[in-house]
């Protein structure tokens, strides 16, 4: 796999993220006006945690596909 097909999975699995936090935090400011706000907080709060650890194994793939890149250069040059 070419590190610039890493990079670009890394971003796109950030961008996944924050993708499902904002329509999370979206449903559960919703509560207040929903028949059945337990439900709705309860998937709210699970695809919140989703969204947050989708953003941290994103940001560890960017970070060591980055630390991949330098450790070429360094054998490289």
């Amino acid at each position: 796999m070419a590190i610039g097909s890493v990079f670009g999975n890394g971003v796109m699995g950030v961008q996944k993220g924050l993708s499902t936090l904002n329509k999370a935090s979206a449903q559960i400011a919703r509560v207040g006006v929903s028949e059945d706000p337990t439900g709705d907080i309860t998937k709210g709060a699970i695809d919140l945690m989703q969204g947050k650890l989708q953003v941290q194994t994103s940001a560890k793939v960017l970070e060591t596909a980055n630390k991949t890149i330098g450790s070429i250069i360094d054998i490289e040059v």
